[in-house]
């Protein structure tokens, strides 16, 4: 059993003040293959002060010398691509491949990404005769969740490095272990002492040690809205900034032009992938009700087509959903949906044949939903799609707004103007059209529920600088 029982404070593994541990568990096997430290309000309190030395220094720095930092985490972090890969596909089950392409590709985006942002942005503007400056807003506690650990952690750290921040990431404790490999790749690039800090634990103890720490600047989060809310509270006390990512329940809205095969099997893969736990997965597909049967076939054979199993086999299309906990919610939420009358059509509860170890879902699909029912207005975050039928255009839009989440949408028509359209009518932080893909220099964020701030490209990067006005600047 792997043993990482360090944090990392002011540039060095330290030993933890107490002395718990957690096993961390491999969801393809139900067996524990590491075992992590779980810090507490003392750790953090090491941590924080090492992060607010060191941010005097740090925020002075050059741009050229942070270009210089932030290319030297790159290339360290490509060196270590396919031993993060197999990290996070041991610690949350996502196939091998997937993990490599999907996962480690996406923190490479983001670094690459904010790089760019970097080499350009404009600190500062002078209007009349004040200067408008843009500095770092100081030290940052990051959280951080275990479905896509990579693309979270580099989507707070690169751009607080790019910045002239410093910080504290508390990773998962559920799947820890790519974030111990993220540090040891900040270490070997040269980042300096106290400049990035981690302190692995719960939310209870290190997540609401940082949220409430006063020398904490801005804490990021990433997670449940339910999470979220209690980072706000813990946070309000100190008045700091607050940027949240969090649930979401995402509609995708198939116009009646649409070309329908391409459409409903491109959702169908889209709400599967990553083992549905993904927060902007398209969960809810609104189709005209009168082709709705057209619909079910198409999204039924996919079903049919995706291989669960192993994580390391290579015809693995989707692994397990990442722990025992998120398994027994989501197969309360699969009987919550029979029980409420929506048609089962695909899928259903229990695991998949031949499959009676390891967190497997099996690939499911409901037809007949009514947005009242708990599977239209709950995250799942597993493979399961929630068919609801709708008889106007005008009755999909206001379908599709009736949540309290608006993290992601998707609309899709042959038409593009005719998409825009429907585009614009959507409460939500982003729109995919006709089956595009995200843009890492667009902003990732919601409305409502699904929180606030934003992340990626320049969007991102802002949320790590304060804003400061100097009157009289230019010579009367």
């Amino acid at each position: 059993m792997k043993q990482a029982l360090q944090f990392y404070i002011d540039g060095s593994w330290v030993s933890p003040v107490g002395s718990a541990t957690l096993e961390v568990i491999n969801p393809a096997t139900e067996e524990a293959y590491a075992r992590i430290a779980m810090g507490e309000k003392a750790d953090v309190d090491k941590a924080v002060a090492a992060a607010k030395r060191a941010f005097g220094s740090f925020s002075r720095t050059s741009r050229k010398e942070r270009v210089q930092l932030l290319e030297s985490v790159i290339a360290t972090y490509k060196k270590y691509a396919d031993e993060m890969a197999a990290a996070i596909s041991d610690e949350m089950g996502a196939p091998l491949e997937f993990a490599k392409q999907a996962q480690v590709g996406a923190g490479l985006g983001h670094l690459s990404q904010v790089l760019e942002v970097l080499k350009t942005y404009e600190f500062d503007e002078v209007v009349n005769n004040t200067l408008i400056t843009r500095e770092p807003i100081g030290v940052c506690g990051f959280i951080t969740p275990w479905n896509w650990p990579m693309n979270q952690i580099t989507c707070k750290v690169g751009p607080a490095l790019a910045t002239g921040c410093t910080m504290v990431l508390k990773p998962s404790e559920v799947a820890p272990m790519s974030g111990l490999l993220f540090t040891q790749i900040i270490h070997e690039a040269g980042v300096p002492a106290g400049v990035y800090n981690m302190v692995n634990g719960d939310g209870p103890s290190v997540g609401q040690a940082l949220s409430t720490h006063p020398d904490i600047d801005m804490v990021s989060f990433t997670g449940s809205t339910r999470a979220g809310i209690a980072v706000a509270r813990a946070a309000a006390d100190t008045v700091k900034r607050v940027s949240q990512e969090l649930g979401g329940k995402s509609p995708n809205i198939i116009l009646a032009d649409a070309d329908f095969l391409r459409a409903i099997t491109h959702g169908t893969r889209q709400c599967f992938s990553n083992s549905g736990q993904s927060c902007n997965a398209p969960t809810r597909m609104l189709v005209p009700a009168d082709r709705q049967e057209e619909v079910i076939e198409i999204a039924r054979k996919v079903a049919e087509q995706t291989v669960v199993g192993d994580p390391r086999a290579a015809t693995t299309t989707i692994g397990p959903v990442v722990s025992k906990v998120q398994f027994d919610k989501i197969q309360a939420l699969i009987e919550a949906g029979v029980a409420e009358g929506a048609r089962l059509v695909a899928g259903g509860p229990g695991r998949p044949e031949n499959l009676n170890r390891g967190y497997y879902i099996r690939p499911t699909i409901f037809a007949d939903v009514r947005n009242d029912m708990t599977i239209a207005r709950e995250e799942v975050f597993g493979p399961v799609l929630a068919i609801l039928p709708y008889s106007s255009e005008e009755e999909a839009i206001a379908i599709a707004n009736d949540t309290i989440y608006g993290l992601s949408s998707y609309v899709t028509a042959g038409n593009l103007d005719h998409a825009r359209s429907v585009a614009r009518q959507i409460r939500a932080g982003m729109v995919h059209i006709n089956g595009a893909s995200g843009d890492l220099a667009g902003a990732f964020g919601g409305y409502k529920q699904s929180g606030n701030g934003r992340e990626w490209g320049k969007f991102g990067f802002e949320d790590f600088l304060e804003v400061k006005s100097m009157f009289g600047y230019q010579a009367a």
